[in-house]
């Protein structure tokens, strides 16, 4: 099959000129006992795939990368249930044992045996299934979306109706679960209450679009991108702010009486949660869904997070319980609510995946697309 191969991590842009991302072809194993073959349909350029490209996150190489996607299931290995060829599936970035601490407390989203299987470049079973030249090479996330099919553990899978058109339904396995989990579940966000999104990616976006279905009385917009807090204006901000501006902070708590309730962070920087925490109000809460460098610390103002109550927490893959929520924010698209088809800034080719990540990079776009298919 053709996948777009990562050799090295870390090369400057454009990515035209030096092309991180090399189009090869690789050599995909069967699938192995609970393991499914997927035809990739689609699958979205994410900005944590970016941060793998700088080495914000160090991956072993080399490596197919592409988390966020949907496809069609091909072929199924031994053991796999409640899963058959024809299915159509929503791919998920951490597989889940079913069996360690946290999926025991029905947190499958951090499950360790996923983590671990992610650091090490394997599928959860320890296996490789993919070659290059005869050798192997490391599976990102449990998935490597960026080709036209992919071996995957059944756990990372969620089937979902034919009628949802598959590159709609890839923005469910990272940008929507993410952003909209963030808003519905870490937050818990309820009808008439007030919340800010700071960073307004494919995620941040999401969490926006949660928002309003929800009912909030109050959505603040908070970017360094015009073009982005315009478009968060048309899609129901109350409010949108310049994170460029050094007085942001202040006019964002002028506007809402002190500071919001509830503030998403979705930028995957320092500053970013640093401003987050800025406009929470007293008693408020900052949830960040963002990833920036793993070796990034955020300095907490001890006092005053003692003296006004605030708390600070992480949001991962959107706190969601896939095989729930997957079904319950589909069915909130499929009535209408949640219009996350307004997130596709267009589609691309396996061929285009380096150009596609410059405009990425440049703040152009928020999800683009990949059809690895045609």
């Amino acid at each position: 099959m053709k996948a777009a191969v990562l050799h090295q991590q870390g090369l400057p842009r454009p990515y035209v000129e030096t092309k991180p991302l090399v189009i090869e072809e690789v050599e995909l194993d069967p699938p192995g006992p609970g393991e499914v073959l997927i035809e990739i349909a689609a699958a979205g350029l994410c900005h944590s795939d970016l941060s793998t490209i700088e080495n914000l996150r160090p991956r072993p190489m080399p490596i197919i990368i592409g988390h966020e996607g949907a496809g069609v299931i091909r072929e199924t290995g031994p053991d796999v249930h409640g899963l058959q060829k024809g299915d159509h599936v929503v791919c998920l970035f951490v597989a889940s044992c079913g069996d360690c601490r946290p999926c025991r407390k029905g947190r499958p989203n951090i499950c360790e045996g996923g983590f671990a299987a992610r650091a090490a470049g394997t599928l959860p079973s320890g296996a490789k299934r993919l070659k290059l030249n005869g050798e192997f090479i490391h599976h990102n996330s449990g998935l490597s979306l960026f080709a036209q099919y992919a071996v995957v553990d059944q756990s990372a899978l969620v089937k979902i109706p034919k009628d949802v058109p598959l590159a709609d339904a890839a923005l469910f396995g990272c940008a929507v679960m993410t952003g909209a989990g963030a808003v519905l579940n870490t937050a818990g966000l309820r009808a008439g209450e007030e919340i800010g999104v700071v960073g307004l990616g494919g995620v941040g976006m999401s969490a926006l679009l949660a928002a309003v279905a929800a009912g909030a009385s109050r959505v603040v917009a908070v970017d360094m991108n015009p073009a982005k807090l315009e478009l968060a204006r048309q899609w129901g901000a109350t409010h949108a702010f310049d994170a460029r501006d050094p007085d942001c902070a202040a006019k964002v708590r002028e506007a809402t009486s002190g500071g919001l309730d509830t503030v998403i962070e979705t930028a995957g920087a320092i500053p970013a949660l640093q401003l987050a925490y800025a406009i929470a109000a007293r008693g408020g809460e900052v949830i960040t869904a963002g990833l920036p460098h793993v070796n990034s610390a955020f300095p907490l103002p001890a006092f005053n997070m003692v003296s006004e109550e605030k708390a600070v927490r992480g949001s991962y893959m959107g706190s969601c319980v896939p095989t729930r929520d997957i079904p319950k924010l589909l069915g909130m698209y499929r009535r209408g609510t949640l219009p996350v088809t307004r997130l596709q800034s267009g589609t691309i080719a396996l061929e285009e995946i380096n150009a596609g990540f410059d405009r990425l990079a440049a703040g152009e776009t928020l999800r683009q697309m990949l059809l690895p298919n045609g």
